[in-house]
């Protein structure tokens, strides 16, 4: 009855930023509805749902609730800065949990979570990710940007989520040059070796709608001028 709950509530939380979701929604309006793909708690399974997503056009990621995906190595080459443990998010794609979190193995090499790629990344690319109740951790993308989620020129949503103790030059937590938005959701506990510990915004758009930026180090924030990050 209280994950019901909790549903029911996060379908509030969703309707309040339908205005985020318009891109994807207009995508799949005109592809023709996504499909709905359940992921088994386990790492080949999620790899292998983003990889049949992106090859769809589209599609709507039902994550199992409580668990947590450990990767143990990357799954794609990647763009700037080494690769993600994640395929690269090419087409719009939502990830749903429930008390779900995907992580970086303890002991496996440096990489970054997810990376999303536009069309200033990847020509064709047209990459947009709406993360529901998950949270993304551990992620290190060494010397190069975005930690636990790199945002090259897509978009991403997060709602009730949350981006915790992952390392990058610029934007430990996350770096985005395109839109970001994130609504309930936290980011706490990264580092960056430059700067914007936890949000590094290269240029684009950060919205923050009663979310918490905060215990990051060397700072919460950080821009490229003239840009300012509204936390």
């Amino acid at each position: 009855m209280r994950a019901i709950n909790l549903i029911r509530l996060l379908s509030g939380v969703g309707a309040a930023g339908g205005l985020l979701l318009t891109a994807p929604a207009a995508h799949a309006e005109a592809a023709g509805p996504a499909q709905a793909v359940v992921v088994p708690c386990s790492e080949t399974a999620l790899v292998n749902a983003v990889d049949g997503a992106n090859a769809a056009g589209g599609g709507d990621l039902i994550l199992a609730p409580f668990c947590t995906y450990t990767l143990t190595g990357a799954h794609s080459t990647g763009g700037s800065g080494g690769p993600p443990g994640l395929p690269n998010i090419t087409t719009p794609i939502t990830m749903t949990g429930l008390a779900t979190e995907i992580t970086r193995a303890s002991n496996a090499p440096s990489f970054r979570i997810i990376e999303v790629d536009g069309p200033s990344q990847l020509p064709s690319a047209q990459g947009q990710l709406t993360l529901s109740t998950v949270t993304v951790s551990n992620g290190d993308a060494g010397l190069g940007v975005g930690g636990a989620i790199a945002n090259l020129g897509g978009s991403v949503t997060m709602i009730a989520g949350g981006v915790r103790g992952s390392h990058a030059s610029f934007g430990g937590g996350i770096y985005t040059d395109n839109a970001l938005t994130m609504t309930a959701s936290s980011v706490t506990g990264n580092t960056a070796t430059v700067n914007g510990g936890g949000i590094y915004r290269n240029a684009g758009s950060v919205t923050l709608l009663v979310s918490n930026v905060s215990g990051n180090v060397p700072n919460n924030c950080g821009a490229t001028a003239p840009w300012a990050v509204p936390c």
